[in-house]
């Protein structure tokens, strides 16, 4: 018997959390909790009876993230602290019993990410299972990384579903913790302002080491985590002339009293030092004595604006000196840079910034990455120190931040809704309209480029909602979640999250009742597609009081379907019924075919459950006219799913192969995962019925790994329990029993009874062939209680079978 704290070891969770759960102040624990706990216990009970642990079907082999940043080009000296770590390394190997965490700490520009990622990539190879890197931005005024955020990304890039990432912040800690333990990974954090911003970051296994880069000394990782200290001071001064050399060639050799005044006027800092060797790279003959003196100038006029005597000054100096020399025009656009609040920028941003043409936006670019005060940050994107982003902010004037950060929200609006109204045109009715930017946008007329846009600047559009809602600019915040409504529902729950709370509280502060109705919405669908069904009627329920007092009819027909919907999982029929007979009545009275479209097709699925198969027929033909007719064509795919069902149910199995066929090949074109993996259930439903297992295992094995893909939960029931059918059927009862507890798992951990019910009268078919009568009956009552509590026929036929074998 395990202890509460030996559980919660084992599980990677807090003992609080499991507290929590046996006295029932957590009704319903997150769906990776319940099955961390489920493993450990399963494993611990094996380990006692000292048998093997069974290989249920689990994910996919685990990512191998290769996260690193490119090695910096000319790194130079260093050679003590490299061989420290090569020794911290070295030492963890022969002696492993913690984590090992390496803290480089220095003032600004002193080259810590240079050190850390220049060593990362010579050892990388130690690291097998990958390397994670995240710049924590800790010195930024206005984004810092919470702990929150970034453990959502370790998670995703893990390959942690997003319907999977936790909520709560020690949640997902625990859940970052399991997914890389025992594993061999190289985790840099970046630029960390505090230890409190990398506490929850660090692993909890000796597998892995953690390098954090801050400006503070982190004394606290120190003292409690056991981190090693690597304190980085200003480069030695040959070390400085050395990277001149390497930058500018041998005309440091050549003026070597010139190079070393050079050098201390850049107090040996390496971020001054490769700012002032480009400026002297790009004037080849002027000699170095000229330039060192012309600095000596400049930072004689900054001294008189600053006597603090700080000796960073000399970076202010240099920065000052190296934008001087910028042509105007470019040196505006460096000031303007500064403002985005985004990770990164691409050069369409940079012209909204800017008030530019793309041409100027690229140039511009291009003689600030020459000039090392903008750097690249990836194919077409680019990036800038925080140092640098600093300087250039307060270097910008009000009327320029004021006008260029209308631009660039407009544009980011602008685009949006052009990217959705290629992939999603059906619904442009639904979205706020916007109208174009007025600087360049980029040619989003394929859907591919479309989708590929919203993927790529996703990290900048929720930096775009927090910054807005924050900054007195609540309409873009609000605009934007509306616009992205449909994209964001598509499995990225934790950017959903955030974009539509933000928009919720905008919407609150500004007094926007449309804006709250629809944020609300959002946060509803979002929680419905996590199993939080309660949270999720309560946020329909509230937008479906706000959309009728502001009289959005298209909303309230909205909010009534996916109410229905969600009541509908929960196996409360009759509200459900009534909802969609609402929605319906709304839908036909405002002439919103789209509407109607959608609400025939939740009648439809809802008669199917009921094995009212006739009448379900009628409804997803009237939606599969309206869908085809209005345009919505991954509506059309899910009609013509839920009528192979239908089909199916009635014995149909040649139309409804059509059907599902139809289906999967409409969602292939369209990139819908989720239709896919339906349509691929449905067929292997089908081919188990022919009597074709092998056909059957094959569809229902794709449609499982692209509900994990896409992290849907209640798919995964679906498909677990298709295989279950389908090992049942080619006379492999133990197979059958491992999948259908599989379901059930996961079916209990959304709350969906119908799947619930599917997998115990499998599972009562699978003991009763593997010869338990005992565990066959148990089973076969559960399902016949589940059944009768959701009105089903099903109930009769697992009664029957268990009257069979009473």
């Amino acid at each position: 018997m395990l202890t509460q704290e030996e559980l919660a070891e084992r599980a990677g969770v807090d003992a609080r959390t499991i507290r929590d759960i046996e006295t029932g102040r957590t009704a319903q624990p997150r769906a990776s909790t319940v099955r961390a706990l489920m493993d450990a216990l399963t494993e611990a009970e094996q380990q006692r009876l000292g048998t093997p642990v069974t290989d249920l079907p689990g994910p996919q082999s685990a990512p191998r993230p290769r996260e690193l940043p490119p090695d910096p080009v000319g790194f130079v000296g260093r050679s003590q602290q490299l061989t420290e770590l090569e020794q911290l390394l070295d030492a963890a190997a022969r002696q492993p019993n913690a984590v090992v965490i390496s803290a480089v700490s220095g003032t600004a520009g002193v080259g810590k990410t240079a050190l850390a990622v220049h060593w990362a990539h010579r050892v990388a190879d130690r690291f097998p299972d990958g390397q994670l890197y995240l710049n924590l931005r800790g010195y930024d005024p206005d984004q810092p990384v919470a702990p929150a955020d970034a453990l959502a990304r370790f998670l995703a890039a893990l390959g942690v579903p997003g319907s999977d990432i936790p909520l709560d912040v020690d949640e997902r800690s625990a859940r970052y913790r399991t997914a890389i333990a025992g594993r061999r990974m190289l985790i840099l954090l970046d630029n960390a302002s505090s230890v409190e911003q990398v506490r929850l970051l660090l692993p909890g296994t000796d597998s892995c080491l953690v390098m954090v880069t801050s400006r503070d000394s982190l004394a606290g990782l120190v003292a409690v985590h056991g981190a090693y200290r690597l304190n980085l001071e200003l480069l030695p001064a040959a070390d400085a002339r050395v990277l001149l050399r390497e930058l500018i060639g041998n005309r440091v050799d050549a003026e070597p009293d010139a190079a070393a005044t050079l050098a201390a006027q850049c107090a040996y800092l390496p971020l001054a030092l490769r700012l002032a060797a480009e400026l002297a790279a790009s004037r080849p003959s002027t000699p170095l004595t000229d330039l060192a003196g012309e600095l000596a100038d400049q930072q004689r006029r900054l001294d008189l604006l600053d006597a603090g005597g700080d000796p960073r000054s000399a970076v202010t100096a240099v920065f000052s000196w190296s934008v001087r020399n910028l042509p105007p025009d470019v040196a505006r656009t460096f000031r303007l840079l500064g403002l985005h609040p985004g990770p990164s920028m691409e050069p369409y941003a940079v012209a909204a910034l800017t008030g530019t043409d793309l041409e100027h936006a690229r140039r511009s670019l291009g003689l600030l990455v020459r000039a090392h005060l903008v750097n690249t940050t990836g194919p077409v994107r680019y990036g800038m120190h925080d140092l640098l982003r600093a300087y250039a902010t307060n270097l910008a004037t009000a009327n320029d931040t004021d006008a260029a950060l209308d631009r660039l929200f407009d544009y980011y609006l602008a685009t949006s809704a052009a990217a959705m109204d290629r992939l999603y045109p059906a619904e442009t009715y639904l979205r706020p309209r916007i109208p174009p930017a007025a600087t360049p946008m980029p040619e989003l007329s394929d859907p591919n480029l479309a989708r590929a846009w919203l993927d790529a600047e996703r990290p900048c559009l929720v930096a775009v909602a927090t910054h807005t809602a924050a900054h007195g600019r609540p309409g873009h915040t609000v605009r934007l979640s509306a616009t992205l409504y449909r994209y964001l529902d598509g499995g990225l729950y934790t950017d959903a999250l955030t974009i539509h709370d933000h928009a919720r509280d905008a919407a609150e502060q500004a007094g926007d009742r449309t804006g709250q109705a629809q944020a609300r919405h959002g946060l509803g669908t979002v929680y419905w597609q996590l199993g939080r069904y309660e949270s999720a009627i309560e946020y329909f329920q509230q937008a479906l009081a706000l959309f009728r007092q502001s009289g959005d009819r298209a909303g309230e027909i909205r909010a009534l379907h996916n109410l229905s919907g969600v009541e509908l999982r929960m196996g409360r029929y009759g509200p459900a019924a009534d909802n969609l007979d609402l929605a319906l009545a709304k839908a036909r009275e405002a002439g919103d075919r789209l509407g109607e479209a959608r609400v025939l097709t939740a009648r439809g699925v809802a008669e199917n459950w009921f094995g009212r198969y006739g009448s379900a027929r009628d409804f997803l033909r009237q939606a599969l006219t309206l869908s085809q007719s209005a345009g919505d064509r991954g509506l059309e795919a899910t009609a013509l799913c839920n009528l192979g069902d239908a089909e199916q149910g009635v014995g149909h199995y040649d139309s409804a192969i059509e059907h599902y066929g139809e289906a999967l090949a409409l969602s292939r074109e369209l990139g819908h995962q989720s239709g896919e993996a339906f349509s691929l259930t449905g067929l292997g439903t089908v081919h188990t019925r022919l009597g074709q297992p092998e056909q059957a295992a094959k569809y229902h094995r794709q449609a499982l790994a692209l509900f994990r893909d896409i992290g849907d939960r209640d798919g995964e029931a679906w498909a677990h329990n298709g295989l279950g059918e389908t090992a049942l059927a080619g006379d492999r009862p133990a197979e059958a029993r491992d999948h259908h507890t599989a379901a059930l798992t996961t079916a209990s951990d959304t709350g969906a009874p119908d799947q619930q019910a599917h997998a115990h009268l499998g599972l009562g078919h699978a003991y009763r062939a593997l010869g338990e009568p005992a565990q066959a009956r148990r089973h076969y009552r559960r399902a016949v209680a589940l059944y009768t509590e959701l009105d089903s026929p099903e109930a009769e036929t697992a009664g029957a079978y268990l009257a069979e074998d009473p």
